[in-house]
Order: structure tokens, then sequence, then C-alpha cells
């Protein structure tokens, strides 16, 4: 990464961290326990990319940080209760979670189930109330109903239902695709779309191009996730290493091959970048990000 993206990098995870914090409720708040889990969960050692992706697609149309933060939080409650729920025991029954105990190990399967319930509903109350977002009240609801979209059964958890019935069966490309595209790439598209409609942004045409590149870094970071699973180390990537493996979920190395699904990663970043010809330097922060989701190594 060059020092310029770090320091974007910072800055923007840096806001993230503040709005969570200012609309998470506190954790002296009753009912204490509930809040405390949704803190653990939200604010433990993550990525942010979601948030990250919220604030680069503002810029790139030149949009008012400030404007941005309610979705910025918004995305990452859908995210953070999404991790929650996949870790629950009737799911994944994962007990690492970004280095630490998922949240149903730290608390109790109970309190995490309703902790993830909260965060969703927090996500829309962020977008609902922001008062700082100023856009129409029409486009508001577009927003909302973007994020609603993207969480449901149309969107990230019809994806987590089509993966759970996938482990241990055969699956095409294709099929593979339409899992990831649902369960990781929905949300991350409703991130970038979130940020050019809460930033202002009208014309179609952008629109359209940054729906393209929100579509291939979806499934770019899926990939990678599925190399991670592979080659990354446990104390670095935050998760039990081989834990898709060892579940035999289908995966893009599984199908592909390792070498295979490398190049996919990078083909994938490639037509994001293509996607971003129409925009002009303020679009740079994006670039970086679609290069970063296929290099990183967390």
């Amino acid at each position: 990464m060059t020092t310029r993206f770090e320091d974007t990098l910072k800055t923007f995870q840096q806001r993230a961290e503040q709005a969570l914090d200012r609309w998470l409720p506190a954790a002296s708040l009753p009912p204490q326990r509930l809040h405390e889990a949704m803190r653990y969960a939200t604010l433990g050692p993550g990525k942010r990319v979601r948030p990250l992706l919220v604030y680069a697609a503002g810029a790139a149309i030149g949009a008012s940080q400030d404007a941005l933060d309610g979705s910025a939080a918004a995305v990452e409650f859908i995210h953070a209760y999404s991790l929650i729920h996949d870790d629950l025991p009737a799911m994944d029954n994962d007990d690492l979670r970004r280095g630490r105990p998922t949240c149903h190990r730290a608390f109790d399967e109970a309190t995490a189930i309703l902790a993830g319930d909260a965060l969703q509903a927090l996500a829309f109350e962020a977008l609902a109330k922001d008062p700082a977002l100023t856009v129409s009240a029409e486009t508001r609801v577009q927003m909302i109903l973007t994020l609603t979209t993207a969480s449901g059964s149309l969107g990230m958890a019809g994806g987590q239902a089509i993966d759970l019935a996938a482990v241990g069966q055969k699956i095409s490309l294709p099929e593979l695709e339409n899992m990831h595209l649902h369960k990781t790439g929905a949300l991350i598209s409703a991130s970038v779309v979130l940020g050019f409609m809460g930033g202002g942004g009208t014309d179609p045409l952008l629109g359209e191009r940054l729906r393209a590149y929100a579509r291939c870094i979806g499934l770019a970071f899926q990939v990678q996730d599925d190399i991670l699973d592979v080659e990354g180390e446990t104390a670095v990537i935050g998760k039990p290493q081989g834990s898709d493996q060892d579940r035999d979920k289908p995966t893009y190395p599984n199908l592909l091959g390792m070498t295979e699904a490398k190049a996919t990663a990078q083909r994938l970043c490639d037509e994001a970048l293509a996607a971003l010809e129409v925009f002009d330097q303020r679009a740079d922060t994006l670039r970086d990000l679609a290069r970063y989701i296929v290099k990183r190594d967390r």
C-alpha cells in the first residue's frame, strides 16, 4: 500500500470507529449485558471494509464525509450482526472471530442472538435518524430500501442460506458466484451505493459504474477470503485457518485450484478498476481499495 492510501485508510477507519461508538448504546445502559455484547461484537478489531467503501464512494463524487458517518455505521452494524449469527452453533459454529472469542462464546448464545437482532435494528435507525444526512426524504427512503434488500432473503441472508445448503455439495462456478454475490457481494455493493446516494450522487452513469465496480470487488473479496482460508495464518486472519475446508464448504480454490483462484481475484480487480475509468482522481481511494482487497492477508 502507498503511504497516501495508508493514511486515507486510517482516517476513514477512525471516522468509522467514532461513528460506531456514537450510535451504539453505552455499555452502562440497561440491559447492560446486551449492550456490552453489541459493543463487543462491533468495536472489536476489524478491517471496516464496508464503511471504507461508503466513505470512498462519497469521496469519488466530492461528498462531505460528515454526511456519510451514519451510513458507514449502518452497513457495519449489519455486517457485525451477520458475523454474530454466522458464528452461532446452528450455523458455522465458530469459536474465534477477529482474533477473539466469538460473541456467543464471550457471552452466551441467547445474548449473542439478541445482540445481532438489536444491531440489525440499529442499522436502520441510523439511516432513518442521522441528522447529518442532508439528502431528501425520498432519497433517504431509497437508501433504507437499498440496505434492507441487501440484508434480506434476496441478499446476504439468502446467500447464507444457500451457503449452508451447499456444505458437502458439488456446485458449479456460476452457482458459487451467485451464492457469494448474495452472501458477501450484496452488502459490499450496498455500501458503495449508500456512499453515492448519501453523498448526493444523482448521475445515472456514475451510479451504474459504481455498481459494476462493487459487484467485482464483492466477488474478489470472497475469492481472497477463500484463498486465505487455505494459505492464511490463524493469528493473522483472526479465525481458524482451514475452517471452510474442515466443514467441506465449496470454495474458489476447491473448484478452480489455487492458481486459477488467484488469477480470478486479479481479473475481478482489473474489471473493477476499468469500471472507474469515467471517474477522476477523487476515485483513487476506490481504486486502491480494489487492489487492497485482493492483496490483503487478513
